[in-house]
């Protein structure tokens, strides 16, 4: 083994296309292919012990983002147990009745910025027994509630910024370093979310001024809701105590204090995890939970996780299986090969269409990571494009398929609102075809910044 200066010079002589900032950062976290090198070599099959082994080491080796993604899965449990969630969300929708229009434009933003935090998904069908009757009496049909709850949490997915079942497994897979960027992702979640609420305000306006133009009623015919309860009492509008407020506002503080440091004092996951453990702690104190009760329910947030966890360390043990089997480089020179010359920007659409195509198949954002990354992750550096782009191709490919895709959550949802899928579909594909051109459009500037 030869050693080389640690230089900008010594990537370019090598042909490696990268700027050396990319690894002293850690943005990129694996070894990387130099071009023209390839050699073949003798096989070195991987039998049954070794891969039995390869999940182990890949824990050990990405044990960090392991107990990251654990304490944030003991904060989230603490934060639900106190209510404080259901109470804050009950409370806008009692309280802003009457002026719906900015009721829509919050929670939309709500429900989008818990799924781009910690990729809030099935937990959303509990609020549909609160708004729906709300929206209705409110004169709005059953399509209105469904888009902000469902369709919030769908685009908040698309640029998610923490979501560990999505950014954090996919980049662990692909071998970079999650937080490369962030700061894009955030810009983009904020530009997905305002389009949805401005698609939801626009057909909400529609169906207020004119009811036969529900698109409910022009499909489905009359349909009446499963939530159809009279929702005057205000009795049933909680109260929001100091001890709410305050325990929203950690909720909120702790995502805004994460994000700050990771952009501007170069956190990593030893101080994000101490952030989320402090703040879970901070909840305990604010509750009044004992030291016995608190462990216990941090415990069953982390188990929660748990499956994610195991995940991440069998996404990276599969790398381990192809570059030590000598698989992965013989992938990656023929795909290469095969990709030689193609613009970046070609690249980068082709994957999304390819994530678009099979996220029909597979809706387990885990899932496609550790099946993909590993090697579209590898094969990026190669032609060129940043991996932080493959993360996000696959990341908006799999959620703009979410809208419509029946392996996923999109059925159970409906059956909430009781409501058809031809219904759903006439109402969203105009919305996912301008997410698409705006995704596609993030894309190709992200390759070029």
């Amino acid at each position: 083994m030869i050693a080389l200066p640690l230089s900008q010079q010594t990537l370019d002589s090598l042909g490696i296309r990268i700027r050396l900032e990319k690894f002293t950062k850690g943005e990129i976290r694996k070894p990387v292919s130099v071009p023209g090198s390839f050699t073949k070599q003798k096989r070195n099959p991987q039998g049954f012990l070794a891969v039995l082994q390869a999940p182990i080491k890949g824990i050990i080796d990405s044990i960090d983002i392991i107990l990251f993604t654990l304490i944030i899965g003991g904060f989230m449990y603490v934060f639900n147990e106190t209510g404080a969630m259901v109470k804050g969300i009950t409370w806008i929708a009692r309280t802003m009745k009457g002026r719906e229009h900015w009721l829509i434009a919050i929670l939309t933003s709500v429900f989008s910025f818990f799924a781009g935090s910690y990729g809030m998904a099935e937990e959303a069908i509990v609020f549909y027994p609160i708004l729906v009757p709300l929206f209705l009496a409110a004169g709005y049909d059953l399509l209105v509630p469904l888009a902000i709850i469902f369709g919030g949490t769908s685009v908040g997915c698309i640029a998610a910024f923490t979501n560990p079942f999505s950014v954090i497994i996919a980049s662990n897979a692909a071998g970079i370093n999650w937080m490369d960027g962030l700061s894009q992702r955030l810009i983009l979640w904020g530009i997905v979310t305002a389009i949805m609420v401005w698609y939801i305000l626009r057909y909400a306006a529609k169906i207020k001024k004119d009811p036969t133009a529900s698109l409910v009623h022009k499909i489905d015919g009359e349909v009446k809701s499963l939530y159809a309860v009279n929702i005057s009492n205000e009795s049933s509008t909680p109260k929001l105590d100091w001890k709410t407020k305050l325990l929203l506002f950690i909720y909120v503080g702790t995502f805004f204090s994460m994000i700050v440091g990771v952009v501007f004092l170069d956190w990593w996951t030893t101080e994000m995890s101490a952030l989320f453990l402090g703040s879970a702690i901070l909840i305990g104190i604010i509750t009044g939970l004992k030291e016995k009760i608190f462990i216990q329910e941090f415990i069953k947030g982390a188990e929660s996780l748990l499956g994610v966890a195991f995940i991440i360390g069998v996404a990276r043990g599969v790398t381990i299986v192809l570059n030590e089997g000598h698989i992965s480089d013989s992938i990656l020179y023929y795909a290469a090969n095969m990709v030689q010359g193609m613009e970046p920007a070609f690249f980068i659409l082709g994957l999304l269409l390819f994530y678009i195509i099979f996220s029909l198949f597979i809706q387990s954002s885990s899932g496609m990571a550790v099946l993909t990354m590993p090697i579209i992750g590898a094969l990026a550096i190669l032609v060129n494009v940043p991996g932080r782009e493959i993360v996000n191709s696959y990341m908006y490919g799999m959620c703009l398929m979410s809208f419509l895709a029946p392996t996923g959550l999109i059925l159970p949802s409906l059956a909430m609102v009781n409501i058809s899928l031809k219904t759903w579909v006439k109402f969203i594909m105009p919305l996912l075809v301008i997410l698409l051109i705006v995704c596609m459009a993030a894309l190709v500037i992200g390759i070029y910044l």
